[in-house]
């Protein structure tokens, strides 16, 4: 019996060092907590699928009061917002291409007429199948929309839908998500390579002979920064065959700017990695520092649920995330076709942060030693 209590004991207080260690070191609280509360707030803002704001465009031939009238209760939801009233077929595509409407109504020119005469009054609604979870939720309240309108004329169905998905015309999901993994699959990957290289130096002692060689900051930079950037284009490039020649998901854009787009979002989150390495003291840490930047990264990356559905503060915080706009220059060119003009605007914001954070990781490399 004394041996069992003996037992407990040492391991009681084994169990009580341990958790004075843990909770005693300062960045251990941090890290035992900012995470989960961090993560909590982005999991309840961020990862929703409720549609909360679902821009869409008019093409209205018919002017009547029926497709009026069915175009107010679309607004009137407060869910919808009219982006746009189109004149002709030809600005259909520009809306849906840009984003700027999620879908697009159409109201043919003998909708009213159709519809006095008691027979079935067709319209036309065209999605935005770039992802297929929104824009089948849209659908979805369009069609309850337009069934509410049919009871109220008494009618079993003089209004009818036909839909068109762009893009996705089957409303795969799989053709939403699989081509965004081109770049979110390879990024953790990334960023730890890069978090972990300067990191290693340090705990192997080897940094402050790294610095004493004639090498320059910025050929140490490259030096450590182009086997990160390889590997991750490597990554992209075997997720990207798969996706091609397995699941035989048809490319519509030109393979030399994905592979532009690829490594310029690939450039930025190198730079992200290097700066963690760079005032990580062990490997330890920037494996740490890695883990808790990687969930709100892909949170506020628009993989899963669209960023406009996203709290306006949580929107503006994506413009500093890479992964948002490397996901987004991926679905364009690979769905899309998007050529270089169209995916320029994405362009900007990975420029800005591999030009803020790989000069950062430079400067960190001079002034940071162990």
């Amino acid at each position: 019996m004394q041996a069992v209590l003996l037992y407990v004991a040492q391991t009681l207080a084994l169990i009580r060092k341990e958790l004075l260690a843990l909770l005693k070191d300062p960045s251990s609280r941090t890290l035992l907590f900012a995470p989960a509360l961090l993560q909590a707030l982005l999991f309840g803002y961020g990862a929703t699928y409720d549609l909360t704001h679902a821009p869409f465009a008019v093409l209205d031939h018919s002017r009547g009061a029926a497709s009026t009238e069915i175009t107010a209760r679309i607004e009137g939801t407060g869910v919808f917002r009219r982006a746009a009233t189109l004149e002709s077929s030809a600005q259909i595509a520009g809306q849906i291409d840009s984003g700027k409407a999620l879908l697009v109504v159409i109201f043919p020119a003998d909708f009213e007429r159709r519809l006095s005469a008691g027979a079935e009054a067709p319209m036309q609604v065209i999605l935005d199948g770039r992802n297929s979870a929104t824009s089948g939720t849209a659908a979805a309240q369009v069609a309850a929309i337009v069934a509410a309108y049919n009871q109220s004329l008494g009618a079993t169905s003089p209004v009818t839908i036909t839909r068109r998905a762009w893009f996705n015309p089957n409303f795969e999901s799989r053709w939403n998500l699989m081509p965004a993994m081109i770049a979110s699959l390879s990024m953790l990957q990334t960023l730890m390579i890069a978090a972990l290289s300067v990191a290693r130096e340090r705990e192997q002692g080897t940094f402050d002979q790294l610095l004493v060689t004639p090498l320059t900051p910025s050929q140490i930079l490259i030096g450590k920064a182009l086997p990160a950037i390889l590997v991750g284009i490597m990554q992209s490039t075997i997720i990207f065959l798969i996706i091609l020649f397995w699941f035989r998901i048809p490319m519509a854009g030109s393979v030399w700017l994905l592979y532009f787009g690829l490594l310029t979002f690939t450039t930025a989150a190198v730079g992200i990695g290097l700066s963690i390495s760079a005032v990580s003291l062990t490997m330890q840490q920037a494996m740490l520092y890695t883990f808790m930047l990687i969930m709100p990264l892909m949170l506020l990356s628009g993989l899963l649920t669209p960023v406009r559905n996203m709290p306006q503060i949580l929107q503006l915080a994506t413009y500093v995330n890479p992964m948002r706009f490397g996901i987004d220059i991926v679905r364009r060119v690979y769905l899309e076709g998007a050529t270089l003009a169209d995916i320029a605007p994405s362009f900007l914001p990975l420029i800005g942060v591999a030009a803020a954070t790989l000069p950062l990781a430079a400067w960190l490399f001079r002034n940071r030693l162990s």
